[in-house]
Order: structure tokens, then C-alpha cells, then sequence
């Protein structure tokens, strides 16, 4: 009787020791500022349907576009996600820059020359730097897409030097560094979110914008008044696909792999669709805008250099806020690249 008691209780004590059952919410929701067809909403869309795939529909994303999830501030989407309102982000690094001071470094002005600068970055030492820093933030991140390099238009006219920026109102996101950095080149910055840009843009409440190509496109802000683009390529606007840490830690293990896989697949989808049409040969999204009747100005390196120094300043002193070692190993980085 004896030995079997102490059987039983060996038993309920294994049994005990087991790992609990992952209980999984119906709905796991993904945070972005646009939705498909931008290559943003096509990544977040695909990272959803990758992991309900793979899950057999035990994990199941839903994209919530717009900053839906933060009433429209793009600019909360970190700390929502870090307190668990949202589970989910395929987030800009702009937009989180508030809390996370070090991403600020993609929008240092100038850093990043070329794509395979930004490939130097988030692929490299300074990306997994990065990526440390934001899970010590409760935020658990697992791959990097791309919104890519923010390029400016406005209504008045072609602007090749920073004197033709002077006075023009630019609308620029909520980013005190964005601010710096055109109030340096003598425009007027104006924060606002994304949501409220175009209809501003519509009235004339401010002359320009600057937002990767595609964007440009896709949302047709060439139909308000937008006549006048340069492509100078002076920051770039990587994207980070990450998980609120309490959520990750309820997924198994097998399906903590499955979904960072999916979110490394549907990064490099992101990466690809946002290129297409402006690396190598294929400039083909330039001749596109055109054709729409827009004026593209592509800058000399004579040109480009003169950003380059009416931004120094700026440069200068965010790096000392970013940290300076960031920064020089990111320095570093594009120089091997």
C-alpha cells in the first residue's frame, strides 16, 4: 500500500512538472500605419497568412491598418505594444524612435548613401545592437522590412539646393530630429500624423512631404499638388516586425520558430517590393512618377554635398544623443559594406 501511494505521488508530482498547455488568444493583433497594397501592409498581410499556415490556425494575426490600434499617433505604437494593448507591430523605426532613442540613427541625415548602406545596418552589428536594446524593452523583435528611402516633394517648385527649401512648410513626422534637420535646410517643418498629411497637403495648410517612392505613389499624392520631387536620398525608413514579450512567451517554442520565420519571409518580401524598379538597372519606378507628370530631380554629387553640410550640424549633435559608439559602428559598417 505503501509503495503504491508513493507511486501516486511520484506520478502527480511528474505530471505536475509538465509544461502547461500554451493558451492562445482567437485574435493576435498587428499593428501598421498603412495597409496593402503599400509593401507594408502587403508584409504584415503575408506574416499573418505565413503563421495561420503554418499554425493549422492556431495563431491567428489580423493586420489593423492606420494606427488603428493607437487612435491614429503612429508615435504610441511602441508603448502599446510594450504594455500588451497591442500584440503586435510591424512597426517603422521613425515611429519609435520616441522611446527607443538609438533608431534614431536611420534618420541621422545623410548616413545611409545606397541600399546596401542599409543593408550594412540592420543585417550587421548595428542592427542586432539594436535589437537587443528593444527587447530589454518588453518588445521582442524578429525581422527587419524595409519602407525605404524618404524622398521630398512639394507644390512650388524643383528643389536642387537647400536655398529652395527655405520658407517652404514641410510636413515631417513626429520626430524632433525630422524637425532639426529641416529647420536646419531652412524649410518650416510641420509634425502630423500620416493620417491627417494628405488632407493638408489637399487644402495647401503645408507645401511638401517626404515618404519613400512607393508611398508617393500608391497613395497618389501626386494628385495634390506634389509637381515637384527629388530623390536625395537623405534618410532611410527601415521597418521592424516584433512581438509583445508576454505574447512570445505564451507560444511554444516550435511555434515561436514558425512565426519568426514567417516574419523573416514576409520581411524580405517587404525589402523586395519596396526596391522594385530603383536598384541596379531597373529604374523603372522613377520613369513611372514621371509619366504621371511629376518633375524628378535626381541630385549631382555636387548637389548632394550641399545637403550634406546644411545637415552637419544636426548630424553632429544627435549622434552624441543616439550614442557615439552606435553611430561609429554604424559609420563603420557602410564604410566596409
Amino acid at each position: 500500500m505503501r509503495i503504491l501511494k508513493l507511486a501516486l505521488i511520484a506520478g502527480i508530482a511528474a505530471v505536475a512538472a509538465l509544461p502547461a498547455a500554451a493558451q492562445y488568444k482567437e485574435e493576435y493583433k498587428i499593428s501598421t500605419v498603412v495597409p496593402a497594397p503599400f509593401p507594408w501592409g502587403i508584409a504584415a498581410e503575408k506574416w499573418a497568412e505565413l503563421v495561420a499556415e503554418r499554425t493549422d490556425g492556431r495563431i491567428n494575426m489580423k493586420v489593423y491598418p492606420g494606427a488603428s490600434l493607437v487612435s491614429g499617433d503612429q508615435t504610441k505604437e511602441f508603448t502599446a505594444m510594450r504594455r500588451g494593448i497591442i500584440d503586435m507591430a510591424v512597426g517603422s523605426t521613425i515611429n519609435w524612435s520616441p522611446q527607443i532613442q538609438e533608431l534614431n540613427i536611420f534618420a541621422l541625415p545623410f548616413l545611409m548613401p545606397d541600399y546596401k548602406a542599409i543593408d550594412a545596418l540592420t543585417q550587421g552589428p548595428v542592427g542586432k545592437r539594436i535589437f537587443e536594446i528593444i527587447e530589454q524593452n518588453g518588445v521582442v523583435p524578429l525581422a527587419w522590412g524595409e519602407n525605404g528611402f524618404r524622398e521630398v516633394s512639394n507644390s512650388k517648385h524643383p528643389i536642387r539646393t537647400p536655398d529652395d527649401l527655405k520658407g517652404l512648410k514641410i510636413r515631417v513626422v513626429g520626430s524632433p530630429l525630422f524637425n532639426d534637420t529641416f529647420t536646419a535646410l531652412g524649410a518650416n517643418p510641420t509634425q502630423m500624423s500620416w493620417a491627417d498629411a494628405k488632407p493638408a497637403l489637399t487644402t495647401g495648410a503645408v507645401d511638401g512631404q517626404e515618404n519613400p517612392l512607393s508611398v508617393f505613389t500608391v497613395a497618389k499624392v501626386y494628385e495634390v499638388g506634389q509637381k515637384y520631387l527629388t530623390l536625395w536620398h537623405y534618410v532611410a525608413d527601415p521597418l521592424i516586425f516584433a512581438v509583445n514579450q508576454d505574447v512570445w512567451n505564451s507560444f511554444s517554442p516550435e511555434d515561436q520558430e514558425i512565426v519568426r520565420q514567417a516574419a523573416l519571409e514576409a520581411g524580405a518580401l517587404c525589402i523586395e517590393i519596396a526596391r522594385k524598379g530603383l536598384i541596379g538597372d531597373d529604374k523603372s519606378a522613377i520613369r513611372d512618377v514621371e509619366a504621371l507628370g511629376v518633375e524628378v530631380v535626381e541630385l549631382t554629387p555636387e548637389q548632394h554635398q550641399e545637403f550634406v553640410d546644411a545637415t552637419r550640424g544636426v548630424y553632429e549633435t544627435w549622434k552624441a544623443k543616439i550614442g557615439a559608439e552606435l553611430v561609429d559602428m554604424a559609420e563603420q559598417s557602410i564604410a566596409n559594406r
